[in-house]
């Protein structure tokens, strides 16, 4: 059975999180992430390889990053904002290395489970799409787990067609809540869809796969 590879943007979810709960009509000051059930829902019950999750640091949520550590294993690969732009500095590329990594050092083609919503720089050959698409080329499966409103629209109807995309707006009461005013329902994960390894020759004329 092929194992899970878990790629997590964390700081795309945050703010697709934000988003979704926006939609809803709730507040989104105080919006937070279960981080266990969401790696449930990345894993889907398949055998775990490895977990790599990327992010920054400003001081005020460095408790956050804690509990992902203690809740999921995962150790974040964290990254301090430009002090000129406010803005993240090499956090997408430090989890596009991990991927390209787990490409060169499996023998087997795996699953790459993405949770992203950034689509920016496939069309000059970067960014995560484009690294999604060299390990589909080596036979990966890929899954996309991303807010539907907040991901790159080429993005997803790329990984519906060649695996699977996973909207995380079906499973928003049970990975996300408000802190000190609402909790995570059950995770119920019976009708997850999980994208199957391609075969040689639907890897390379990217026909579609059923979820």
């Amino acid at each position: 059975m092929a194992k899970v590879y878990v790629f997590w943007d964390n700081s795309n979810i945050y703010i697709g999180a934000q988003a979704a709960l926006q939609k809803l009509g709730r507040r989104t000051g105080g919006v937070r992430i279960d981080f266990e059930n969401l790696l449930k829902l990345a894993i889907g019950g398949r055998q775990f390889a490895r977990g790599h999750c990327v992010g920054s640091v400003p001081p005020e949520v460095w408790a956050v990053w804690q509990q992902l550590a203690k809740k999921t294993g995962i150790r974040p690969e964290l990254f301090e904002r430009g002090a000129a732009s406010g803005k993240e500095q090499a956090v997408d590329q430090a989890l596009q290395v991990q991927m390209l990594r787990a490409a060169i050092d499996e023998p087997q083609p795996q699953v790459a489970v993405l949770l992203t919503g950034d689509g920016r720089g496939y069309a000059d050959g970067v960014g995560f799409h484009a690294d999604l698409q060299r390990l589909h080329d080596r036979g990966w499966a890929i899954e996309v787990l991303s807010w539907e409103d907040t991901c790159a629209k080429a993005l997803k109807s790329w990984a519906a067609q060649i695996g699977c995309f996973i909207k995380l707006d079906d499973y928003a009461e049970s990975i996300v809540f408000e802190q000190g005013v609402t909790n995570v329902k059950a995770l119920n994960m019976r009708r997850r869809p999980a994208a199957k390894l391609p075969t040689p020759a639907s890897a390379a004329v990217s026909s579609p796969h059923k979820c």
